[in-house]
């Protein structure tokens, strides 16, 4: 029923036929046919690759070896995704030597972990194999917390790509640039990923990779509710018309999805067609849509996002360059076959720039060929060869600027040269002076480079500034919250201060005795346990004294542990009462005493003093400080001392009163504060943020004091404050505590902590306010140092003067033998003459308190001795049999690997092969050689740190073989025979001494020995007898001895023996103006030598042969260019040869050929459909392709081919191609599934195969009912009496139900209605006026239904009206009238006609019809005529019989006849120019003319200018212009594309200015 394809779908379930097992086990092999030609062999494993389990960040690695004819090719592939090669992550690697495919891993990661598949494939089968890698995790990984780290951040960034309002649309604001990245790798090519990941400072490659597979495939899974599929997506591109454009096929689910296009992350608006008015626009042709964007600028550079529907599908990064042309390019005239150079400067370098020509983009090759100088500015490009073809506009385009000129190419207008190809010229058009060009480049560079150093400058200062201002607000914002706290802790400690004193002067003396002495006792049992047993009184008292600053600092610290006392002198100091200062003197006097009692007992003695000192008021309090501080000095025993104690306490209180916080150094070296806590104190103070710098200085007194205090017991740091004019303590110098362990737990502790951050945080605000100073401009980098020779380090300083001190681990070094330390302006180096091991090592560079450093790695790869390669690379040649030594020496570390190779394969110790290992060196025996064994010997070695190699030659000579045949005769006359033969296929490794001859003549024994004749491969003999034979022996002559001999064929001198027939001619290319053919030389010469050619044509049909060449002039090569053609006639082609005899026989005709131009497979067929189907039938039909000039041509026949949806091939259903556009299949089985494509075909080959894109059922496709009929009438017109009939046809599947309705009733029996298969009809037979109505059909099934009405009219000629009445009521008309002809009732579409006559035209003349009512005015009635009227009534039927009026004469009054005559007046000729006949608009095809025409007038005579979008055409040689007599015409003579647009003539003279415009459309 079909015949097989010849193309089979490239799958390997299409192509599987056999499977077998391979002899290595796990190893399948499939045979892609079931013979395999003679020599080849499917792939198949030798050696498989093997599972590995592996540690994590160790290196891994399968490998595999692989055979079959031709060479397999070996491909891997992972289950879990694609395998990503990149150089960190996988590797693919083949070895020629060991001839392993090698798939490895450089660093294994968990995610690695998988199962792989290696294929080895070649047309003849395929072999896989599977093997596993499983990965061991150790420990934890901090890259795995960073992985996970920023997928989450990837998650998120995700998250925020998606947020979208409820129309789909994204909110309106400018993307963050960690959206930007992500949005430009979801739609990058995989080569660009390391390229954005260093613009975007990604270092986590393998990160990034797997959470961007993650993010395809949900964007995959959106983009598919879209889209159905997307095709080519090309970045955008900027044009040589100041636009850039953004292109991507995608064919979507519905077609009225919206699309979106955004900046930035900010909606675009765009038009949807080119409008001007509009920066973006959007064309869609089919399934391509082309986003441009007109007149580019810099503020059009960001991300480019398409979106469709809520889902974005696609996004480009337009990156523009500042860059201008300095020198545009001009325009180039060049002569044919010539050389073109266009040249042009840019304002800043660029590493290439993009060249159109005639709207193509070009790249390097042979035609063009583009360069760049060293600095990137000066841009060049070549047209090699020049042709009249070539001419045209070329452009280059730099960022968003162009510059376009034209390329003029002179044909050669030498008439004798005219259809023959001339040499190429070796000169060049175009070029210009060099040297101004490059001086305009360095121009143009130094104003880059100050533009450069401006712009850094600029950012330089404005980054000083943002860090000056940032600091400034920052000092700013700490001096305005530290006031605030100051504020704040003096409001509510002078508010404390004043309660207690209140609470204090209100208790009785007894009670408040009682109270101090209870406090003072637990007061003196911490004070003992803080401080030294039987410690001085006075050291209790500044205790106490400190006790009491602390509580009056409101609890700075975690809550201070006051006594009571120390409270009451607080409250005393604030009231001036200096019994309360006594009471606090009593409680430092108890904590400071020892052993409890006696502290207790000086507390009471002290507070009897304070008492009686209470009466002196506040003077009396101030004189107790002073005692109290003097007793304190002094020191004492606490019960002794209880006066000076109690005068301590009242100094304490009036300190505090004094001034808030006045005494925290004080409170810094007291050995200790008695007591409990003040809870509501350290719950308000703790409210402060300890960490923030604005609270630093505040806690740096606060918690210093009352912290170091509270602590308990003596620190060994100590911390001085000094006292500002008007503010608190300010921290002074810091000097290193040395802290016990046992100590952490206390409250101390956190003073500590706190204390070091807040230095911490005080040095950063200083170093963001001051000059960087000097910094590195480029650091260390590390270095590879092979030992035994030189290694350099080097950076570069922002500074000239500054000078750096160099460290090798951790050691200051300086120049010495082996090391130079140099200085060179800003750069710092640091060379090595000769690296050994011990220079290994980090090295440092330190200036300026900033520090850069470097690893040398000191390695040792294998290494040839100079003398011994440059003696092993000198070739080797011994004679056959002899043995030929190799020997070299190297140095490396061990241990290094050895390997010999003859030829590309490897040598072993065996046989006749013997190879020696020496320490240093190797030694290779090759014994008894033979010629064979001549080639390439090559030594590798290899250790860890690398591989080297090194290659002789190695010549066996040996007897060279026999000179090759067949003889070629040159010359063989009466007197001469000159012939010549091929060298020897093997001159044995020597150059040919000579050729020795000997001679025979044919009837003959004797041989005539010539002797040596030179090493030339040819022999004339002069030594010949006319008409004679000869027969030749050639042996070949070397060092090595004589080859054997060869044997000539017979010779005959001086007979006329004409060439044979050569090949028969070959087609090598043809068009429509030439066909250039070649053919081979005959195997008969004729024992001459061939002189040249004839070739003769003939057309096809025609029995006459015409010579191509001239008769005077044969053809000397062995091919001709026949240009003597006519476009689209056949020809074939035969040739003769010519020798001294003359032309020999004429070889056979070549093939018929075309004389056109190459033609290219047709396109995919358009709008493939399934018309119809039953259950053993298909019909399909399609349109033709469109044809593409240059890259589709026209379609001439189709190929039908199915496929069964069990089966993988394709089956052709015609043999012979079909013409048509529709095709029916056959024979088809019933409900069986078929896959359908069609192929188009033309002398170019085949096209692509266009498929339906579902599969089709062999079944009669359900059809909702439709009527087939093109023109149905839904009028009908239908004489009284006869009959009516109505055929409708229609389709429907499977069979409808017919109903007819007459004005929506069924119709009566009187109506016959008949049904058959596709049609109805509806029959009336005796028609009446009652019959009359409309007429309805209703065709339904279960798929639908439809409906068609026709309206039948059953009417008849009408009667003629009533009598006609004439009236005349205004002068110069009369009116019509007359009665309704009886049938107006009854026929609605009834009308009346009037037709009239006069005296003077005696005819009838129609002066109305299709009046519908019964009157009519007729004007223009001439006085003197008389005047008769007649009346039809007319219907669908025809017309009635007329009614006519009487006649009608109106009497002619004569009036006197006068005749003025005008004046004359002189006649002004001049006018302004004016267009008579305007353009017209005009739509040709393309390929045609398009001739435009216009008239214009005017005096004097105007000037005409035609013009093309305000370009004047009049100096265009593409367009002919004439004016002749007013009369402007423009004819183009091939109307194409560029040809679109408006059209203008303009004429002017003097006295004014006329313009007419037209459109041309260009349709394809």
């Amino acid at each position: 029923m079909w015949r097989r394809s010849k193309e089979t779908e490239e799958t390997a379930a299409g192509q599987a036929v056999i499977r077998k097992k391979s002899k290595v086990p796990g190893v399948m092999i499939t045979q892609f046919m079931e013979k395999l030609p003679e020599g080849m062999s499917t792939p198949d494993f030798t050696r498989k690759p093997i599972a590995l389990t592996i540690q994590e960040g160790k290196s891994g690695a399968f490998k595999a070896i692989v055979v079959g004819t031709p060479t397999p090719t070996v491909t891997w592939t992972r289950t879990k995704g694609e395998i990503l090669f990149h150089p960190d992550l996988c590797l693919q690697k083949y070895d020629a030597a060991s001839h392993e495919h090698t798939l490895e891993f450089p660093k294994v990661a968990p995610e690695d972990a998988d199962t792989y598949k290696c294929f080895a494939a070649n047309e003849y089968g395929r072999a896989v194999c599977t093997v596993v890698l499983n990965v061991i995790e150790v420990g934890f990984s901090m890259s795995k917390e960073l992985n996970k780290t920023q997928g989450e951040d990837i998650t998120d960034f995700r998250k925020k790509l998606k947020q979208r309002n409820p129309d789909g649309t994204r909110e309106e604001k400018p993307m963050e640039p960690e959206e930007k990245v992500w949005e430009i790798l979801l739609s990058a090519d995989k080569k660009d990923y390391e390229k954005i990941c260093i613009d975007y400072n990604i270092t986590d490659f393998r990160g990034m990779l797997k959470k961007l597979t993650e993010m395809k495939r949900e964007r995959e899974e959106e983009i598919a509710e879209f889209v159905t599929h997307i095709g080519t997506l090309k970045p955008i591109d900027v044009q040589d018309d100041d636009c850039a454009t953004i292109e991507l096929d995608m064919d979507l689910k519905d077609p009225n999805s919206k699309i979106y296009l955004y900046k930035n992350g900010v909606m675009v608006p765009f038009s949807k067609e080119d409008s001007e008015g509009m920066k973006h626009s959007l064309k869609q042709v089919g399934n391509k849509y082309v986003f441009t964007i007109k007149k580019l600028g810099s503020e059009d550079a960001g991300l480019y996002s398409v979106d469709v529907g809520g889902v974005n599908v696609f996004s480009t990064d337009f990156k523009i360059a500042e860059v201008d042309f300095a020198v545009k390019i001009q325009e180039v005239k060049a002569e044919e076959r010539e050389d073109a150079l266009f040249q042009c400067v840019l304002t800043a370098p660029m590493s290439e720039i993009k060249w159109i020509g005639k709207s193509s983009p070009l790249s390097n090759s042979e035609k063009f060929e583009i360069t760049a100088s060293e600095d990137k500015l000066i841009h060049k490009l070549i047209v090699r060869d020049c042709l009249p073809l070539d001419a045209g506009i070329y452009a280059a385009v730099a960022g968003i600027k162009s510059c376009n000129a034209w390329l003029v190419v002179e044909a050669d207008k030498d008439s004798a040269k005219k259809g023959k190809k001339t040499a190429r010229k070796t000169t060049m058009a175009g070029v210009c002076n060099d040297e101004e060009l490059k001086k305009i480049a360095k121009e143009q560079q130094e104003r880059y480079d100050k533009e450069m150093e401006r712009k850094m400058e600029i950012a330089k200062k404005a980054q000083a500034e943002r860090e000056a201002a940032e600091a400034a607000a920052m000092v700013e914002a700490l001096a305005a919250k530290k006031a605030a706290a100051e504020a704040k802790a003096a409001a509510k400690a002078a508010a404390k201060a004043a309660a207690r004193s209140k609470k204090a002067a209100a208790g009785k003396d007894a009670a408040a005795r009682k109270i101090k002495k209870k406090d003072t006792g637990a007061a003196g049992g911490a004070g003992s346990t803080a401080g030294s047993a039987g410690g001085a009184g006075g050291v209790g008292g500044a205790g106490g004294a400190d006790g009491t600053a602390a509580d009056s600092k409101a609890g700075a610290g975690t809550g201070a542990a006051i006594g009571p006392g120390g409270a009451a002198g607080a409250a005393g100091g604030a009231a001036g009462a200096a019994g309360a200062a006594g009471a606090a003197g009593g409680a430092a006097g108890a904590a400071g005493g020892a052993a409890g009692a006696a502290g207790g007992a000086a507390g009471a003695a002290g507070g009897a003093a304070g008492a009686a000192g209470g009466a002196a008021g506040a003077a009396g309090g101030a004189a107790g400080g002073a005692a109290g501080g003097a007793g304190g000095a002094a020191g004492g025993a606490g019960g002794a001392a209880g006066g000076p104690g109690s005068a301590a306490g009242g100094a304490g209180g009036a300190a505090a009163g004094t001034e808030v916080g006045g005494t925290g150094g004080a409170g810094a070296d007291g050995q200790g504060v008695g007591g409990g806590e003040d809870e509501g104190l350290e719950d308000e103070f703790d409210e402060g943020d300890y960490d923030s710098f604005e609270d630093s200085e505040l806690e740096g007194e606060e918690g210093e004091e009352g912290e170091q205090a509270e602590g308990g017991e003596a620190e060994g740091g100590v911390t001085r404050g000094r006292r500002g004019k008007d503010g608190p303590l300010v921290p002074d110098t810091v000097i290193e505590n040395n802290i016990d362990e046992k100590s952490t737990d206390q409250p101390g502790e956190k003073s500590l902590k706190k204390e070091k951050r807040l230095k911490k945080k005080k040095v950063q605000i200083e170093e963001a306010v001051v000059d960087p100073g000097v910094h590195f401009h480029a650091g260390l980098s590390d270095c590879k140092a092979i030992i035994g020779e030189a290694a350099e380090l080097e950076c570069k300083l922002s500074s000239e003067d500054c000078t750096g001190i160099w460290y090798k681990d951790g050691n200051e070094i300086k120049s010495s033998e082996g090391i130079t330390i140099s200085k060179d302006g800003s750069f710092h180096r640091l060379k090595i003459q000769k690296v050994t091991e011990e220079f290994a090592g980090t090295y440092k560079f330190e200036a300026d308190g900033r520090k850069t450093e470097a690893l040398i790695t000191v390695e040792d790869p294998p290494r040839f001795v100079a003398d011994d390669l440059a003696a092993f690379k000198t070739p080797v040649a011994v004679k056959r049999g002899h043995k030929a030594t190799f020997k070299l020496h190297y140095i490396g570390r061990e241990p290094i690997k050895v390997q010999w190779y003859l030829e590309g394969e490897e040598l072993s110790d065996e046989g006749n092969v013997k190879i020696e290992l020496l320490e240093g060196g190797s030694y290779l025996h090759l014994i008894k050689l033979q010629r064979k064994d001549s080639g390439e010997v090559k030594i590798k070695l290899k250790n860890e740190f690398g591989t080297t190699e090194a290659i002789t030659q190695l010549v066996v000579k040996d007897k060279p073989t026999p000179p090759m045949g067949p003889l070629e005769t040159v010359e063989a006359t009466s007197s001469a025979i000159e012939f010549k033969w091929r060298p020897p296929k093997d001159v044995g490794g020597c150059k040919v001494d000579n050729y020795i001859l000997e001679r025979q003549q044919v009837g003959r024994n004797t041989w005539k020995k010539l002797g040596p004749i030179g090493p030339e491969p040819k022999y004339r003999d002069t030594d010949v007898d006319h008409g004679k034979r000869y027969c030749y022996r050639i042996r070949v002559e070397t060092e090595m001895g004589l080859s054997e001999l060869m044997e000539t064929e017979d010779i005959q001198a001086g007979t006329k023996a004409y060439p044979g027939p050569p090949s028969a001619p070959k087609v090598v290319s043809a068009f429509k103006a030439c066909i250039t053919l070649s053919w081979s030389p005959p195997a008969d010469t004729g024992g001459t030598s061939i002189l040249g050619y004839n070739l003769e044509k003939r057309k096809k049909g025609s029995n006459l042969w015409g010579q191509v060449n001239d008769a005077n002039e044969m053809i000397r090569d062995k091919g001709f260019a026949v240009k003597d053609v006519v476009e689209g006639m056949e020809y074939e082609f035969r040739v003769s040869a010519i020798n001294n005899s003359g032309a020999g026989e004429f070889s056979t005709p070549s093939e018929f050929v075309f004389a056109r131009d190459p033609k290219k497979p047709p396109g995919k067929v358009i709008d493939l459909k399934v018309t119809d189907s039953t259950y053993t039938t298909l019909c399909l039909s399609w349109t033709k392709p469109k044809e593409i000039e240059g890259v589709e041509d026209e379609a001439k026949a189709y190929f039908v081919e199915i496929r069964p949806a069990e089966s993988t091939e394709w089956d052709r259903c015609n043999t012979n191609a079909i013409t048509m556009n529709t095709y029916t299949v056959k024979g088809m089985k019933s409900m069986a599934m078929y896959w359908v494509r069609v192929i188009a075909t033309n002398d170019g080959g085949h096209g692509q195969p266009q498929e339906l894109e579902n599969f089709v059922l062999a079944m009669p496709p359900p059809v909702r009912p439709r009527f087939t009929d093109a023109k149905m009438k839904s009028f009908m017109i239908v004489r009284a009496g006869n009959s009516a009939r109505c055929n409708i046809n229609f389709e429907a599947s499977p069979w409808p139900e017919v109903i007819w309705l007459k004005d929506g009733t069924p119709v009566t029996k009187k109506v016959t209605i008949s049904n058959a298969e596709g049609t109805s009809q509806l029959l009336i037979p005796t028609a009446e006026r009652s019959d009359t109505g409309v007429y309805s059909i209703m065709v339904k099934n279960i798929v639908g239904q439809e409906t068609f009405s026709i309206e039948i009219r059953v009417t008849d000629e009408p009667r003629p009206p009533g009598p006609v009445d004439i009236d005349e009521n205004v002068p110069g008309t009369v009116t019509i009238s007359w009665a309704p002809s009886p049938d107006e009732k009854h026929d609605d579409r009834l009308h009346y006609e009037v037709m009239s006559r006069d005296s003077h035209k005696p005819t009838w003349q129609t002066v109305a019809h299709r009046i519908f009512n019964n009157r009519f005015t007729a004007c223009n009635i001439m006085p003197g005529r008389e005047y008769q009227f007649r009346v039809y009534a007319k219907n669908d039927m025809g017309a009635s019989k007329p009614s006519e009026s009487t006649k009608w004469l109106i009497p002619l009054k004569k009036e006197k006849f006068t005749v003025k005559m005008p004046e004359s007046k002189m006649c002004d000729l001049q006018s302004a120019p004016k267009f008579i006949v305007p353009l017209k608009m005009h739509v040709a095809p393309q390929g045609y003319e398009c001739y435009m025409s216009c008239a214009v007038k005017g005096d004097p005579t105007p000037h005409v200018t035609w013009l093309r979008n305000n370009i004047s055409l009049n100096t265009n040689t593409n367009y002919l212009i004439s004016n002749t007599c007013g009369v402007c015409s423009l004819l183009v003579l091939t109307v194409g594309s560029k040809d679109t647009g408006e059209y203008k003539v303009v004429a002017e003279n003097p006295l004014g200015r006329a313009e007419s415009s037209t459109k041309l459309t260009v349709r394809e």
